[in-house]
């Protein structure tokens, strides 16, 4: 496979004037270099030419989109790249989108159709983009939802004040996840960063934000960090409080043990003598 310099690419790059869309997230992360010949730090995005005049646009967060190629055109290119894929989820996220050439009307969406001024690679990326982070964002977001399903109980149990009985290893393994998430959407993906891309076209910012609106990006972003901010804050609670209890527990059973000794003391001291 080649990369595609896009600095370098024109409004001809892509003639038709109508292209479909998908995003997969696929896995933890993507190699990149092992796709790349033409660069030993391969760029993130990479894009590369697949079959006669499509593109698969690859991030190295394990998210790949791919443009105006047919369902088993999509399936063995998926094929392809799967041996560079670390950790593959079971039941990888998909999403796609219609993109149709409309003059003036760069990052607009009507009836569920992405308008574009020009089919060039630049405007295409930027849509890959967008459409890379909405799939991420789903992913974890119906992985946050279950996470959130767990520890609902136990806020529930909270708020009655009944004792909670998770283990300590479970509550942890929450936690975990979710910092977890809260590291790949903001250290790795830069869900609220706008892309390199920008940079060299500035033009297209406004697009971009067209774009990102429009998937709501920044407020699926907003609603997931309070989701697993919560699920930690409640995790953390039920632990510390079991925490108290261990600690209570133990410092009864100090007591018994110290009253055991007195009562034989005495027994010595009196019933033997």
């Amino acid at each position: 496979m080649t990369t595609v310099n896009l600095a370098a690419a024109t409004a001809d790059s892509v003639t038709p004037t109508q292209v479909v869309a998908r995003a997969y997230f696929l896995g933890q992360s993507i190699k990149l270099d092992a796709l790349s010949r033409e660069s030993a730090v391969p760029p993130s995005p990479l894009i590369v030419p697949v079959g006669s005049g499509g593109h698969g646009v690859l991030f190295a967060y394990g998210a790949v989109v791919v443009f105006s190629l047919s369902e088993a055109a999509t399936q063995d290119f998926l094929t392809t790249i799967q041996p560079h894929i670390d950790t593959p989820f079971k039941h990888p996220e998909t999403e796609s989108v219609a993109i149709q050439l409309s003059p003036g009307k760069d990052g607009k969406a009507q009836d569920g159709v992405i308008l574009l001024s020009t089919l060039d690679l630049p405007r295409l990326q930027i849509v890959a983009e967008v459409l890379a982070k909405s799939v991420v964002l789903a992913y974890y977001e119906a992985g946050a939802a279950e996470v959130f399903d767990q520890i609902e109980p136990y806020a529930a149990e909270l708020q009655h004040q009944r004792q909670t009985h998770p283990s300590g290893d479970q509550l942890l393994k929450q936690i975990g996840h979710t910092l977890m998430i809260q590291n790949k959407i903001v250290g790795r993906v830069e869900i609220v960063d706008k892309p390199e891309l920008l940079w060299e076209y500035p033009e297209l910012d406004r697009m971009y934000q067209r774009l990102e609106d429009e998937y709501e990006i920044r407020e699926r972003h907003s609603v997931l960090e309070r989701k697993l901010d919560l699920v930690s804050r409640t995790a953390e609670t039920v632990l510390d409080l079991q925490r108290q209890q261990t600690g209570l527990r133990m410092e009864l059973y100090v007591v018994i043990l110290i009253v055991i000794e007195v009562l034989l003391s005495l027994y010595d001291l009196f019933i033997q003598t």
